[in-house]
């Protein structure tokens, strides 16, 4: 997880975030959909050849935290410990998470910055004491409306979300003005359409400020997991104002001004729709509130769903995502979720979707088609890929198809934040070219051995193979480890160069693979799957 973005001087560097997680249990799916969804967002900035930033983390402070440590009878911080080292950071490495930084709340290059921010507003005025009654959800961390909750047959007010029993809690705190910032919020949601996405977020969160915002509490007395109130050390801050400010602690907030010019805002901040309300009201508030930049864009995933309920631990089908890439692979697992759930809505995963899915797409149309082509160069060209010499509409058909998923594909995930509809259109050019060569049929086209019967042989087979290279960079976000497998058996970075450094709004310039390139026959890219494992 090192750190991969260039450092232009005064380049102000895309910018992406996931939540930072709760560290109370170990990573499920639902965390891991989100981070793969921040990677890919990012790898493919980085291969249009921008700066980039990459964060994410966990959060570490709170009363759920502190009551999950003193179950398993740790400290707080020896679970966050345990957690972060044994858990979260291994699976981003093992989903090749190439992230520019992890940050922990716990941290004190974080908790100085907390503290600086929450005087600075104190001082300012925007945060006073007064008292506050009502329900309260430990599993979100927040005070409930009673829109909020939902009733159990024997009359118990839940929360909504976790579907467990809300506590009612009367305490002295410290209030945040937010009801102040009601207007503001609302002209700017008007003046920036884009800034909740998708529409049905942007309508929740736009209805919602409409009925009219309530000042926020942003202290807790009842319990000391916190990062301390720094005018007074009986009150810790809520760990939810805590949370939001690791966006701007991360990239140097009151620390490396350079850094934080290049880097802050935000330019997508990637959420679950259960913490929108945080990130697009309460988040964007704050930093009106201090006179700082808004973030370019909320985007609110959906939920993963399993058996039709959300997935997560407390109702059992949280599903480790070693279970999967142990069976599918790597590779598989990040292009699955984002290739079958349209980002921004819910979704179902079942392992048989996945095992058909893979078994059509990614192993019969794409894997089967690298090595049906790299094996034709090898048996009719010796493993030297020949040049064209006989193009005709076919061809252009293949280089017109390329030019419009390259286009589709680079707006789709790099500007809509459409991982789903980028991927379709890679995967539709990738059957054109399997369509391509079911109809020029090169095994019969090797027959005529006369020179224009192998100047069309040469013609088809470098089609197939230029198309391969264009689909190996712009499948590189999604799957590295397989383009790269793609671009060594096309023998492309002798004369292109690192897949890494090939940009993807050029990958449809065509005659990029140069004749004389030795082609060869590697691995199966995705191979065939064994027996699902027994539960």
């Amino acid at each position: 997880m090192a750190a991969t973005g260039s450092e232009k001087q005064g380049e102000k560097a895309y910018y992406v975030s996931t939540p930072i997680y709760y560290v109370n249990d170990a990573p499920h799916l639902g965390h891991a959909y989100t981070t793969v969804a921040g990677d890919v967002l990012t790898r493919w900035h980085r291969q249009r050849g921008e700066k980039v930033w990459y964060l994410t983390g966990t959060d570490e402070h709170g009363q759920k935290i502190m009551r999950t440590a003193e179950a398993n009878g740790v400290s707080p911080q020896e679970w966050c410990d345990k957690l972060v080292e044994e858990a979260w950071k291994p699976l981003w490495e093992h989903l090749e998470i190439a992230n520019d930084d992890f940050i922990r709340t716990t941290e004190k290059r974080h908790t100085d910055r907390v503290q600086e921010f929450v005087q600075d507003l104190h001082d300012k005025g925007e945060i006073y004491k007064g008292g506050y009654e009502g329900p309260y959800c430990v599993g979100c961390e927040e005070y409930k409306l009673p829109g909020d909750l939902i009733e159990a047959e024997d009359g118990t007010k839940l929360c909504a979300i976790h579907k467990k029993p809300v506590e009612l809690l009367q305490e002295e705190n410290y209030f945040f003005k937010l009801s102040e910032y009601g207007d503001k919020l609302l002209a700017h949601y008007e003046a920036n359409p884009d800034f909740v996405q998708p529409e049905s977020a942007r309508n929740e969160v736009v209805n919602f400020v409409r009925q009219g915002l309530q000042d926020l509490s942003i202290s807790r007395s009842t319990f000391d997991w916190g990062v301390p109130v720094p005018w007074d050390d009986k009150h810790v801050i809520y760990v939810w104002i805590d949370a939001l400010l690791n966006y701007a602690t991360a990239v140097g907030y009151n620390e490396n001004p350079a850094k934080f010019k290049n880097t802050f805002p935000a330019d997508v901040h990637l959420v679950g729709k259960d913490i929108l309300r945080f990130h697009a009201i309460i988040w964007p508030a704050m930093l009106m509130a201090q006179g700082l930049p808004l973030p370019g864009k909320v985007a609110a995933n959906g939920w993963l769903m399993v058996g039709g309920e959300k997935m997560s631990k407390s109702n059992l089908t949280g599903i480790k995502p070693q279970d999967l890439t142990s069976h599918f692979g790597v590779d598989a697992y990040r292009w699955y979720f984002l290739r079958a759930i349209a980002f921004g809505q819910d979704g179902s995963f079942s392992w048989e979707d996945f095992s058909a899915r893979y078994t059509s797409e990614l192993a019969n149309d794409y894997g089967n088609l690298a090595s049906r082509v790299a094996a034709m160069v090898g048996k009719y060209f010796g493993g030297v890929l020949p040049g064209t010499t006989a193009a005709g509409d076919a061809e252009k058909a293949i280089r017109d198809g390329l030019a419009k998923a390259v286009a589709e594909a680079d707006r789709r995930i790099g500007d809509d934040v459409d991982f789903q509809g980028g991927i379709l259109a890679v995967f539709d050019f990738v059957k054109q070219v399997n369509g391509y060569l079911t109809e020029q049929e090169p095994w019969k086209v090797a027959k005529d051995e006369s020179p224009e019967g192998q100047g069309r042989l040469a013609t088809i087979l470098y089609t197939a193979a230029e198309s391969l290279r264009a689909v190996a960079v712009l499948l590189n976000p999604v799957m590295p480890d397989t383009s790269q497998k793609l671009w060594d058996s096309l023998g492309a970075e002798a004369s292109l160069g690192a897949l890494a450094d090939q940009k993807v709004q050029e990958a449809g310039e065509w005659g990029r693979l140069r004749p004389g390139a030795t082609v060869t026959k590697g691995a199966v890219l995705f191979p065939r799957l064994e027996e699902k494992p027994s539960a």
